[in-house]
């Protein structure tokens, strides 16, 4: 028996001295040199009484080291758990004790707030003290005996917000990640001879399982930039051949005029997702570089789904064909396949769908058709010739700057506050981030908004908070009842377009 992913994806590279990593002020870091870092943390791991199937959750600065934690998991069966930087303490409480995490490495900078979640062993991934995680690695073994897993086993437990406030565990096996990188290894053509710009966080599905995966899986090199930074992009493009990345991105490059067709010539692709890209980027990035951004679609629950062509057509607007193996049909509320061009909800099918939600049976029946196909909630139509587009999205997802923002969630706390009778919050047009949460607020009295605010940021990570709070006298609703948030949508569509001029 093998480990299907860390065999096919880190260990087929053991020994090989050339760049994986190649670091900003750092000397490059090398296939052998990363797996070998990968194997002391491994060895920590276990040595902290980690099992195969164990859940560790890890939320840190990104790094090299904190990569190698991935890879280590992998290694070792654990089950990787990564936590977005921006999670305050009470959200990070919620998923640590949700999952059952054994272990939790934090930054040494949050580790006293950290201790608030308890029955979880505590560890540091400090690159500069003692005590941490990197220097009890340091003192390990440079090699670690594989151990053996099943291609259903769970490798990774990614934590998507619920409609209920609830956030649900999304547990993807390693069939499910691997699956995925290697069609999208195959339809973009990622080689050995690839250098992939990487600005993306690693705690998502995007700059993790996709950026990191396919490059793995080609053989390929990144550079890997702490954070996107338009300097540092641009500093770096000389020497990318391919570029992954969300909106946001391409936006502000297009607004610095250093940015110009010369500089990105002999790039090979520039892909773009997480969130939906404005077809005015798209044209102007076109019109800018000669390059036509290559956009995709996939989610928390499935990795991707679908892409455009890397030679053949890519559509504006659309996010382009199934990938290899993967069944996608539009379908009204029964399951039943609508003809070419109605809108209906997508529901997806293939080795890339994850197994259902952490210790939510019920939740996991709702949403997974006992024929396998995968209730994505988002609506969208296909052409006869299978390209895709997203028209909307159902449970009033907002995807902001590529992260998913569930409005219940923000609601709860706008709710709470003295003062608020109801809150409606959506997501309204952005030229940087495609979408922005927006709170709309019944009042009683007059209302103390930067309170407010204040009391969201103590609550809620910095990605969804509202851009802006508004008060009304009453809600739109319809003759049920039920907020009519589409009615709202449409009200303040353009409240952000004076930022787009």
């Amino acid at each position: 028996m093998i480990n299907p992913l860390y065999d096919t994806l880190f260990g087929k590279h053991a020994g090989v001295q050339s760049p994986f990593l190649h670091l900003p002020g750092r000397e490059a870091l090398s296939f052998d040199g990363f797996l070998q870092l990968a194997a002391q943390i491994a060895h920590v791991l276990t040595d902290a009484g980690l099992a195969p199937g164990d859940r560790l959750a890890l939320q840190v600065d990104k790094s090299p080291e904190a990569l190698a934690v991935y890879a280590a998991c992998a290694q070792s069966g654990v089950v990787f758990l990564p936590l977005n930087t921006a999670y305050t303490a009470s959200e990070v409480t919620y998923f640590v004790k949700d999952s059952g995490a054994k272990l939790f490495i934090c930054d040494p900078k949050r580790e006293a707030e950290m201790h608030a979640a308890e029955n979880v062993s505590l560890m540091t991934l400090d690159l500069q003290g003692h005590g941490s995680l990197t220097a009890a690695a340091a003192q390990m073994s440079q090699s670690f005996e594989t151990v053996p897993r099943d291609p259903d086993d769970l490798a990774a437990l990614l934590y998507t917000s619920g409609t209920t406030g609830r956030s649900k565990g999304a547990m993807l096996s390693q069939r499910n990640l691997l699956s995925n990188a290697q069609a999208l290894t195959q339809i973009w053509q990622f080689t050995e001879t690839d250098i992939l710009l990487h600005a993306l966080p690693v705690f998502h599905t995007h700059g993790l399982f996709v950026a990191t995966n396919v490059t793995l899986c080609a053989g390929a090199s990144m550079i890997y930039l702490p954070k996107f930074s338009t300097d540092a992009v641009l500093d770096a493009l000389p020497r990318a051949t391919t570029m992954m990345g969300v909106p946001t991105f391409y936006t502000r490059l297009l607004e610095d005029p250093r940015f110009d067709r010369s500089l990105g010539a002999h790039m090979r692709l520039f892909i773009s997702g997480s969130a939906p890209l404005l077809a005015a980027t798209h044209e102007a990035f076109e019109a800018r570089t000669g390059h036509r951004i290559l956009e995709r679609y996939g989610m928390t629950e499935t990795n991707m789904n679908t892409s455009n062509p890397y030679e053949g057509e890519r559509r504006a607007g659309t996010v382009g064909r199934p990938l290899p193996d993967i069944e996608l049909k539009i379908c009204d509320a029964s399951g039943n396949t609508l003809p070419a061009g109605e809108v209906g909800v997508i529901e997806i099918r293939g080795p890339n769908v994850f197994q259902g939600y952490w210790q939510m049976p019920e939740k996991t029946k709702e949403e997974l058709r006992p024929n396998g196909f995968f209730i994505t909630g988002d609506l969208g139509t296909q052409t006869e010739d299978g390209y895709v587009t997203i028209v909307g999205r159902g449970k009033d997802l907002i995807i902001s700057g590529g992260y998913n923002i569930y409005p219940k969630e923000i609601e709860l706390v706008l709710d709470a506050q003295p003062g608020v009778l109801e809150s409606a919050v959506i997501g309204v047009p952005h030229p940087d981030f495609g979408e922005t949460p927006v709170g709309v607020l019944v009042a009683e009295a007059t209302l103390d908004l930067s309170a407010i605010q204040s009391a969201i940021a103590s609550e809620l990570a910095r990605f969804k908070h509202p851009r802006e709070l508004i008060t009304i006298p009453s809600l739109p609703r319809n003759t049920m009842g039920k907020v009519q948030k589409n009615v709202l949508r449409e009200m303040y569509s353009d409240l952000f377009a004076k930022d787009a001029s």
